[in-house]
């Protein structure tokens, strides 16, 4: 077994060509979310994963093994659930409160601009359909948020500056927490967020209340 203990996220600073010469190896999101891992790589090679602990393996990042060789990571397809807004009777604000309402419920969530995915549960897929979001079952990659803290490359990336070299709203701040050590912090209060969209019916044939052909059930 040929030990890998490195990783550079998205292959960043090699070779196009190198990266072409790199064996693969197709890992799935509960495999991906580990940092100690067996895996087989596209040339039959037996890897052992050892990567520091809280490290997220996303599809483009390349393993770097004991030899040196270049392993790609591939992200595998595997069920998820699509959840799109209703053209017909929603707007894309209901992926927001999809994506709200699923973030208290510590789902793992990949966002995308235009669909959000999860991996299959089919009492949020219900939950969703009553909130007259579209709901489909598909095979394809997950790659979810890893959130603003998580460890690893995976919790956000680096654009290139640093936000305490004088910016201005952190100079504001500081003031402001130099002025005010002494006062209590306060709590901002949640504010509750209906789960069901109001002033609409459903219909009784269709994946969340409204027939739209192709869209079907996906429980």
């Amino acid at each position: 077994m040929i030990q890998v203990s490195k990783l550079i996220p998205q292959g960043q600073g090699l070779a196009p060509v190198l990266l072409k010469r790199a064996t693969t190896v197709e890992l799935d999101w509960d495999v991906r979310q580990k940092s100690r891992f067996a895996a087989t790589d596209s040339a039959g090679r037996e890897l052992g994963v050892f990567l520091p602990r809280g490290t997220l393996v996303r599809g483009g990042d390349v393993l770097v093994a004991e030899d040196g060789s270049l392993v790609r990571v591939l992200a595998a397809p595997q069920p998820v659930l699509v959840i799109t807004h209703c053209p017909n009777h929603g707007t894309p604000f209901d992926l927001t409160r999809a994506a709200y309402h699923l973030g208290n419920r510590h789902v793992p969530i990949e966002l995308q601009p235009d669909h959000l995915k999860i991996e299959p549960d089919h009492v949020l897929a219900d939950m969703l359909r009553a909130m007259h979001l579209i709901v489909k079952a598909q095979d394809l990659p997950f790659e979810p948020e890893g959130g603003a803290y998580a460890a690893g490359h995976g919790g956000g990336h680096d654009h290139g500056h640093s936000h305490d070299q004088g910016h201005a709203h952190d100079a504001g701040r500081n003031d402001a927490q130099e002025h005010h050590h002494d006062a209590a912090p306060t709590r901002a209060r949640p504010v509750p967020i209906p789960v069901v969209a109001q002033g609409h019916v459903q219909g009784p044939h269709c994946n969340h209340g409204h027939d739209h052909g192709d869209h079907g059930h996906s429980h």
